[in-house]
């Protein structure tokens, strides 16, 4: 029998494929995954989906996902040094590393004017305000290495500059038109001890 016949099958099988890099197959065994699975995995998975649609925020401070806001690391670590980035999935790429100390800030997308996003779609308001606030003494740009990514962090090291603050680049051991999430410990260690002043 085609599943796509039995309705809450088909259903459940197209909220998985909306998933990121969910294709058709792989949409078809989470859910006769979720069919096979006991009553406890299915409410334990349910209430981990909702618990998070709930619990979870932005940080006030950084943008980052949180329970609490100011988050953990906006609380316990010094603002002398930021580390600017694209996404939440970013910053948790760099945490893994163990390589940064600082906090982060997140700009939730870049500048891309094919799709329609500019500088005022993205958090870059939020960092001048944060950088102008003062205590802050290096911003390292970490944005993916790519057209949009070098973009966006040429505009900001030039918004930055009447700081009279160290602005710079996360080196390129990452390679161009690779994302952050993507990148191993080691390479992401090396590029933030590589980065250079722009």
């Amino acid at each position: 029998m085609d599943i796509n016949q039995i309705e809450p099958i088909a259903r459940l099988v197209n909220e998985f494929s909306k998933l990121p890099s969910v294709g058709r197959k792989t949409a078809e065994r989470y859910a006769y995954s979720i069919i096979k699975a006991s009553d406890e995995q299915v409410k334990s998975f349910v209430d981990s989906l909702l618990g998070v649609k709930a619990k979870i925020k932005f940080c006030e401070v950084c943008g980052n996902y949180t329970e609490q806001s100011p988050c953990k690391i906006c609380r316990e670590r010094t603002k002398k040094v930021l580390c600017v980035v694209k996404d939440p999935k970013d910053a948790m790429a760099i945490e893994k590393s163990g390589a940064f100390k600082g906090q982060y800030h997140i700009l939730h997308g870049t500048i891309n004017p094919l799709a329609g996003v500019g500088p005022n779609d993205i958090r870059i308001k939020e960092l001048l305000s944060r950088v102008s606030d003062g205590g802050t003494e290096e911003v390292i740009i970490a944005t993916n290495p790519d057209v949009e990514g070098e973009a966006t962090a040429m505009y900001i090291s030039k918004l930055l500059k009447p700081f009279d603050i160290k602005v710079s680049r996360i080196a390129q051991g990452i390679s161009m038109g690779s994302e952050l999430e993507y990148a191993d410990e080691v390479t992401l260690t090396k590029a933030l001890s590589d980065r250079k002043e722009i």
